[in-house]
């Protein structure tokens, strides 16, 4: 996982939107697993790629090999329309639902609302895996600056969460994984010749 280490507070780096390019750093890289934050509305992505007939950033992301999509979402009653209509329009565009993992992030201290509850009960049947992050007051003020310093809840949900990972991939291509393909590198343009001198003119010659 690349991290810039700014505050949690500061806006993101500029990077490629393609998919593609991260697969490329990645293979580059030489890493057993990556994973990739992408802040991009899915529901929005895959509407509005249909209605202009072109592919949605969301359906580049699934077609990596060996990737698993992650919709994470907050878990409060907005939080979860959204995230349930994402999910419609993943399932109408045919997107892999039963390879997905959803996490619903907890806003604040306390019981869940029933509307999430309710949200997460109809979501299990459709994705691979629906799994709740607790509310760590240290991440809200320090974001991940202090990582000895969360919750025990807060680990025990992150270990949840990369099992239901695993165990998505694992349905999907097998135990053990196969190794993923290596994409060609991409072809270097050739450096412009070195421009020549002019010769000069011979003498009486016009100009």
């Amino acid at each position: 996982m690349l991290t810039d280490h700014q505050e949690w507070s500061r806006p993101p780096l500029p990077l490629p939107l393609d998919p593609a390019a991260w697969y490329q750093l990645a293979s580059g890289g030489g890493w057993q697993a990556v994973v990739a934050d992408s802040a991009h509305p899915v529901a929005y992505d895959v509407v509005a790629a249909r209605v202009n007939g072109l592919p949605s950033l969301t359906a580049a992301w699934c077609e990596l090999p060996c990737a698993v999509p992650v919709l994470c979402a907050p878990a409060t009653g907005p939080g979860v329309t959204a995230l349930q209509t994402a999910v419609r329009a993943a399932l109408a565009e045919g997107l892999p639902l039963r390879r997905m993992v959803v996490v619903l992030t907890s806003m604040s201290e306390g019981r869940l609302p029933s509307a999430v509850r309710a949200a997460a009960t109809m979501l299990r049947p459709q994705v691979g895996a629906v799994v709740g992050v607790p509310f760590d007051p240290h991440i809200r003020s320090h974001g991940l600056d202090a990582p000895d310093r969360l919750s025990r809840r807060t680990y025990e949900s992150g270990a949840g969460l990369v099992a239901a990972v695993l165990a998505s991939a694992d349905r999907s291509w097998g135990d053990p994984l196969p190794p993923a393909p290596v994409p060609a590198a991409l072809p270097v343009a050739p450096l412009p010749a070195p421009a020549r001198p002019a010769r000069p003119a011979p003498e009486g010659a016009l100009t």
